[in-house]
């Protein structure tokens, strides 16, 4: 099972990121995304059931981020950022995951490498 995060970079306030996360070998019931700023604990950003396509996210990023898949990348579309959405984001994937633990990272068994995100000021 390989999850490969990419698209990451330097951007300004107000801009927008995409970033991609390859998944093969392997099936997921959700896909998520992580991230993780430097003296801080990784911190749960959305979350995609991969049957149904249903979407979640943490508050801090809900209306400035879409989470979405095709048949084997997932995609995060994260707008407006902020200074304070610089961090290394990580996509993880859950096939046994549930839904009251979505936002528990330790409820995805594989993970991919991180992608860094700087949004300047």
């Amino acid at each position: 099972v390989q999850l490969q995060a990419s698209g990451g970079g330097l951007v300004q306030t107000g801009d927008s990121l995409r970033l991609s996360c390859a998944a093969s070998g392997g099936t997921f019931r959700y896909v998520g995304w992580f991230r993780q700023a430097p003296g801080k604990e990784r911190e749960f950003v959305s979350t995609i059931n991969w049957n149904s396509r249903r979407t979640y996210y943490a508050d801090s990023v809900k209306g400035r981020f879409t989470v979405s898949r095709d048949a084997s990348t997932v995609y995060l579309q994260m707008s407006s950022l902020e200074p304070e959405d610089t961090a290394v984001y990580y996509c993880a994937g859950g096939a046994g995951t549930i839904l009251s633990e979505i936002r528990n990272p330790r409820s995805y068994n594989h993970w991919g490498q991180g992608t860094q995100v700087t949004v300047s000021s």
